[in-house]
């Protein structure tokens, strides 16, 4: 019973961070993740991850817009590092991870999610190019 009340105080949440999404996805024009990388793959990742967490999205999705970027000549540690962050950060739903399991531990999940989603980007690189 608990749970169900849990659920429906955070329903509103959802519901808002559900629209916002959308409205995100919809705003961004698909091209601009092509102009706003540069050839600096550090610099490529951090904006890759910020853009990704910013525009987050499903797992579903991601493939069609990883194939699109590289179709583009986006650098794959960029494709990397925003469909990691895509997926897995999510500013749009900090609010609800906020009422859901507090502060604290969704901003530091958010953050060490970020710094991991790089990480990850680089090492998928690394590991692609020695196979």
């Amino acid at each position: 019973m608990q749970t169900f009340g849990a659920i429906k105080m955070s329903f509103p949440t959802l519901i808002g961070i559900l629209l916002l999404t959308s409205f995100i996805i919809t705003v961004i024009p698909k091209d601009l993740y092509v102009r706003v990388f540069t050839n600096n793959h550090f610099i490529d990742a951090f904006f890759g991850a910020v853009i990704g967490s910013v525009s987050a999205g499903s797992p579903i999705t991601s493939y069609v817009i990883a194939g699109e970027l590289s179709a583009r000549g986006v650098g794959m540690v960029v494709i990397v590092a925003f469909l990691v962050t895509w997926v897995t950060v999510g500013i749009v739903q900090l609010p609800a991870e906020i009422v859901m399991l507090g502060k604290r531990f969704a901003i530091v999940r958010t953050i060490v999610g970020f710094v991991s989603a790089i990480i990850i980007a680089f090492l998928t690189v690394i590991t692609l190019t020695l196979i």
